[in-house]
């Protein structure tokens, strides 16, 4: 059998049948599973507002994702960067970062690697969202 097939026997239960291609897991180097998703997996609280925000964008992706395409210039996408975003930094913070992202993503903008910072800077306040404008520049 070549490697792609004993990769499918692998995931399948006594049944036969694949288990749902949102539970696959994968494993890393190092043998540990790995949950493969398409939007931010990690730990967070789950506040309403986030809840909220993760919920609009999620509703974007199955809805007027398809519509519109695949046109954006940043690795992760546009819409997967909101949803980590607002998942990381809550709804207001999370909201400026994708907004500004999504305005970097538009002719004469930026492309390339732009993730979502872990933990924002001291300077960064509810007061100031201007500042969050400067986070996905690169430092000349």
């Amino acid at each position: 059998m070549c490697q792609f097939c004993l990769m499918q026997d692998d995931d399948e239960d006594e049944g036969g049948a694949a288990p749902p291609r949102h539970a696959r897991r994968d494993t890393s180097p190092a043998g540990d599973k790995i949950a493969k998703s398409r939007n931010y997996s990690g730990p967070f609280r789950k506040t309403p507002d986030r809840l909220f925000g993760m919920g609009l964008i999620r509703l974007y992706q199955l809805t007027l994702s398809g519509f519109i395409g695949n046109s954006c210039r940043h690795i992760p996408t546009c819409s997967e960067y909101g949803y980590e975003a607002v998942a990381r930094h809550g709804l207001w913070a999370g909201g400026w970062m994708t907004l500004f992202r999504v305005v970097r993503c538009g002719p004469g903008g930026t492309s390339g690697l732009d993730p979502v910072p872990d933990e924002l800077e001291r300077r960064y306040h509810w007061w100031t969202p201007w500042r969050y404008f400067r986070l996905g520049h690169k430092a000349a």
